[in-house]
């Protein structure tokens, strides 16, 4: 039997659709979250880095990172470097919260550093709190309840 991995992803809900399609619609936008597993996943990965590094026109990865960048996905930079005796700016992308987790879903748990992993862990588990905790207070739910069960859970 195949070992299952539980893939958690919090969406947008306004933006859902825009973002599942934007990823999984390209082949291009998976190629360049891969590209980021590849480099370490909260490392800053350059535009001319990723247009070197992927088979697809400068065109193709330009369009993909600008729709990644709007939907939120990729946080772009711009720094100032010299190259050949001139100041020029390049563009640098890292992955925001979201796109780690989309990064991961295409990963294998192997292709992972521990700290990796457990940077992963706590965003997600406190990604995870936050909603429960927002979602309570809408019902109505005391949090004692929430307390109490962690604590159950974390002893057992």
């Amino acid at each position: 039997m195949n070992s299952l991995h539980p893939y958690v992803v919090f969406l947008p809900a306004e933006e859902k659709d825009r973002i599942l399609s934007a990823i999984f619609g390209s082949k291009a936008s998976l190629d360049i979250l891969r590209f980021f597993l590849k480099t370490g996943i909260s490392n800053k990965v350059y535009q001319k880095d990723l247009v070197r590094g992927l088979h697809y026109s400068n065109k193709t990865v330009i369009e993909n990172l600008k729709v990644l960048t709007k939907l939120g996905i990729l946080t772009e930079d711009m720094e100032k470097t010299r190259h050949e005796g001139r100041t020029v700016w390049v563009k640098a992308y890292t992955l925001s919260d979201v796109g780690k987790w989309f990064a991961l879903l295409l990963a294998e748990e192997k292709e992972l550093s521990d700290e990796e992993k457990a940077e992963i862990l706590q965003n997600i588990f406190r990604s995870y709190i936050k909603w429960v905790k927002n979602l309570s207070e809408k019902l109505h739910m005391e949090k004692a309840t929430f307390k109490k069960i962690f604590s159950e859970e974390m002893e057992s």
